[in-house]
């Protein structure tokens, strides 16, 4: 095919596709579619020249259109003049009717004037009823709300504040939703927080109220606890003490009867407690009305503020604890003192348990025992304080048993309380102190009241009310005839007697201490042996010490201690018994009696040489020698015939003692004389000593020898004591047989007839006599014998002295 042949075969396809476009335009057009701006604008921007041919398009569309129009129209104009000529017929008909209608309507609009206005009437009431209808059901809506509002007033007004807010949790839940719209509700609504501060306001102020009441009444409150749990513990007690009477009544340990009276006084006491106890039993709520309490607690839950009100509790709490732990500062002068500290604080803890029993979260269990610690390391410091101040063993025995007390009414709420009991054993030491403080007073009563003599017994009846007081067991006294004495004086009972009644007052602090009856009776084994070991000994020994207590008075005191000392084991039997100890199980601390009498007896038995001594030297003392005179007078010194004398009286008062006492004092009063006879003659105030003075001198010492020799002790073997005065009598021996030659020739041999005299003594007893040689000198040197003597005397002197300067030399 040829290229002009394509070309018109191209262009005849081009011209059908562009036909095709404009056919799809007119479609789209026809459509109604709009916008057709997109449509249009594909039109002139297709081609150029495209305007001209679509509108050719557009016109033969239109023609065609036409066409149609006309031949629809001819079609339906038959029709249409037919219904026009119908309508014109109508018309006449359509007038008639309209007048009609009128009539009609005018006729009806004149009968129903009066119909219109009994209708508005109608209409006016129903309008009426209707919003009658609607008021009563508005105001049966809100009269719930305002019964109820009325009865959160009278709930207010009659403090019922728990009530009242669960009203208003109704009121705001329940009540107010439906009334919401009303101004009323509005004013209820913003009136009932107001209504809830002032029920907080009010509660908390009555708990204020309730907290200052049980701080007032916080000590009558522990008073009638401490009472319940000492009434709950007053059967068992009663019981035990009627058995331990019943136990007590026909019981003797060597005539130890453990007195009855005491048993059942404390009995009948106990007894008519127990009645008084029963007849009235108050609780703490009987004391205190804890309604302020529940009633806050249960408002601030209400509200939702109950950690406000707890922690606000357990603080105004803790400060009143505070107060009520603190004691006044005579609390220890009087009883009263210490159970009122003691109320007060039972009282607190009754309340706090109390309300931990009774309420949920108020106070915890964490929260008491915390409190308690606290408050107890406090008692303990204040108890220990002020205790130290007491100084009456009754008083401070009062005050173990409130401590008893005031411990086992606390156990029973559930506080521990073993750290009182670890203080009671810290006051138990205290009042055996005061307590030997006291007896250490009764002692000496008794000791100054004594005559330091034997008892005398003139009938039966007084040797059995002696024997009742004390064990004395003496077969020889029982079978002499009355009159009769006793070997001990009346202080020997007294003693025994007090040191029992010294038990007894142990024994009274021991009790209640929750301790076992082998506990009790180590206790009051080891508190009578400080009686014994301290306040009994030191009694003694200063007894044994005063300056107005003779010798008579010494021996009678060592009689007594040694009775004392044998009623040692009566007393340990005493002690087993009345803790009901069984004597072949115990294994206790012993009575330590015999070093306390022995300690006692050493020391009078030493105050007995000592004054003796003494005595001794009063004597000696009323000598008046005449150193100077020629001859003797024939006879004994005057001043030691008495001192004999009296030395033999004393020496048959020391018959009582024990025989080795006996003779140790009569050897130290025979050492004692010749001693204080040798410093006589050796005094250095004594210049000068005739042999007629000598010869006197040896008429003394014979006496003391002869006395010596009579036993005034018995005991003594051969003549040990005569042995005292033997280096007088060796040195007076020397001077009265003028044997000098012998004595410088043995001296220092064994068997020297003059061993016991010494060179120095010797030489200084020879120079006094040759100082009075010399005096006498201007008559003696006319009589030869006088002046050989004269030159023997100087010549001893000189080897006397050159003896002695050798012992120095030596030495």
């Amino acid at each position: 095919m040829s290229s002009a042949g394509k070309s018109g075969a191209c262009g005849a396809m081009l011209e059908e596709e562009t036909d095709q476009t404009y056919e799809n335009v007119l479609a789209e057009i026809q459509s109604f579619e709009l916008p057709i701006e997109a449509t249009l604008r594909s039109v002139y921007d297709d081609q150029p020249n495209a305007h001209k041919k679509f509108m050719e398009k557009l016109d033969a569309c239109i023609r065609n259109h036409d066409k149609e129009i006309e031949k629809m129209c001819n079609f339906h104009h038959q029709g249409f003049v037919d219904a026009i000529t119908e309508l014109l017929k109508v018309r006449t008909d359509a007038e008639k009717l309209k007048v009609q209608v009128t009539d009609t309507n005018r006729r009806f609009q004149d009968a129903g004037k009066e119909v219109i206005v009994h209708t508005e009437d109608i209409i006016r009431c129903r309008i009426q009823q209707r919003n009658i209808t609607t008021v009563v059901e508005k105001l049966q809506l809100c009269l719930p709300v305002l019964e109820m509002y009325s009865k959160l007033k009278e709930q207010m007004s009659a403090k019922r504040y728990y009530s009242a807010l669960k009203t208003m949790e109704q009121l705001e839940n329940v009540y107010f939703p439906w009334v919401s719209q009303y101004r009323f509700c509005q004013l209820m609504i913003e009136n009932l927080p107001k209504l809830r501060e002032d029920i907080k306001e009010i509660s908390m102020s009555d708990l204020k109220d309730f907290l200052e009441s049980i701080r007032k009444h916080s000590d009558k409150i522990g008073e009638t606890a401490m009472k319940q749990a000492q009434h709950q513990k007053t059967f068992n007690v009663s019981l035990q003490k009627k058995n331990k009477m019943k136990f007590g009544k026909n019981m003797y340990i060597n005539h130890d009867k453990i007195p009855e009276e005491s048993s059942e006084t404390v009995l009948k006491h106990s007894l008519e407690e127990e009645d008084e106890n029963e007849e009235e039993v108050l609780t703490v709520q009987d004391l205190v009305d804890f309604s302020p309490v529940y009633r806050c607690l249960h408002i601030y839950s209400v509200l939702g503020d109950e950690e406000t009100f707890e922690n606000y509790y357990r603080k105004q709490r803790k400060k009143q604890a505070r107060l009520v732990l603190q004691p006044q500062s005579n609390m220890h002068e009087t009883v009263d003192g210490y159970r009122r500290y003691f109320t007060q604080i039972v009282g607190f803890f009754v309340v706090e348990d109390h309300i931990l029993h009774v309420t949920q979260g108020l106070v915890t269990r964490a929260y008491t025992d915390e409190l308690w610690n606290m408050a107890l390391s406090k008692i303990i410091a204040v108890l220990r304080a002020h205790s130290s101040y007491c100084t009456d063993p009754d008083l401070v025995l009062e005050l173990k048993n409130l401590i008893v007390i005031f411990a086992d009414t606390l156990q029973g709420y559930g506080f521990p309380v073993n750290r009182l009991f670890d203080l009671l054993f810290e006051i138990r030491d205290q009042y055996n102190e005061t307590l030997l403080k006291k007896w250490a007073g009764v002692f000496r009563d008794i000791f100054e009241e004594d005559n330091y003599s034997p008892i005398p017994i003139v009938n039966e009846e007084e040797y059995k009310i002696v024997i009742s007081k004390f064990p004395f067991q003496d077969p020889d006294l029982e079978k002499q005839s009355f009159p009769k004495k006793f070997p001990m004086s009346q202080s020997v009972p007294h003693i025994y007697i007090q040191v029992k009644e010294f038990i007894y007052a142990s024994l009274k602090f021991s009790e209640s201490l929750h301790r076992s009856s082998t506990e009790i009776d180590d206790m009051l084994r080891k508190s009578t042996n400080l009686l014994l070991t301290r306040t009994l000994s030191s009694c003694l020994l200063n007894l044994i010490r005063k300056p107005h207590i003779g010798l008579t008075e010494l021996v009678q005191i060592i009689i007594n201690t040694t009775h004392l000392e044998q009623a040692c084991k009566y007393l340990e039997d005493f002690i087993t018994n009345i803790t009901n100890i069984s004597q072949e199980t115990v294994h206790t601390t012993r009575l330590y009696g015999l070093s306390t009498f022995k300690d006692a007896r050493h020391a009078a038995e030493g105050e007995i040489y000592t004054k003796l001594n003494q005595k001794i030297d009063e004597f000696v003392q009323l000598a008046d020698y005449d150193w100077t005179m020629s001859e003797p007078d024939g006879r004994a010194s005057g001043y030691l015939m008495d001192l004999i004398n009296f030395l033999r009286s004393i020496f048959q008062v020391f018959t009582h003692l024990p025989g080795k006492v006996a003779q140790t004092a009569c050897m130290s009063a025979c050492q004692h004389l010749s001693t204080s006879l040798m410093q006589m003659l050796l005094d250095s105030e004594l210049k000068q000593i005739s042999m007629g003075a000598v010869q006197q001198f040896n008429l003394d010492v014979i006496q003391c020898e002869l006395f010596a020799s009579s036993e005034p002790v018995p005991g003594f073997q051969g003549d040990t004591l005569q042995l005292a005065f033997i280096d007088l009598r060796q040195l007076l021996d020397l001077f009265m047989v003028w044997d000098w030659s012998t004595y410088l020739a043995d001296y220092g041999q064994p068997a020297s007839k003059y061993l016991r005299v010494n060179p120095n003594t010797a030489l200084t007893l020879l120079e006094k006599m040759k100082d009075t040689s010399k005096k006498n000198n201007i008559f003696a040197q006319f009589r030869k014998n006088d002046r050989d003597k004269q030159k023997l005397i100087e010549t001893v002197v000189k080897q006397l002295r050159s003896l002695v300067n050798g012992m120095s030399q030596h030495a």
